[in-house]
């Protein structure tokens, strides 16, 4: 699936404009960016990177800890509803530093 990047939560690997190829259902390790559904708002999807899986499911944290509006398992918890890891930026080709 393909998932386009909103917000400034997961600077500087990821940034607003950024379009990510998802492998849905793809096996997830401790540092893989996955998209997972948002706990208690099932229908908008969250980018962020995994960070360790434990009884009650995945921790998920920001890159940008400092990024107005970020949420994150600090805020909700452990999530079970992980959608995909993601596999590559395909856009833009080359970004402006």
């Amino acid at each position: 699936m393909r998932v386009r990047v909103e917000g400034d939560s997961m600077r500087p690997a990821l940034v607003p404009g950024d379009w990510l190829l998802v492998r849905r259902g793809a096996t997830v390790h401790p540092g893989d960016l996955v998209v997972a559904r948002l706990p208690g708002d099932p229908e908008q999807l969250i980018v962020k990177r995994a960070q360790w899986h434990g009884q009650d499911g995945w921790w998920l944290e920001s890159d940008n800890q400092r990024a107005s509006g970020r949420r994150d398992s600090w805020d909700f918890g452990p999530v079970h509803d992980i959608v995909g890891r993601v596999v590559l930026r395909y856009w833009p080709l080359l970004r402006r530093r």
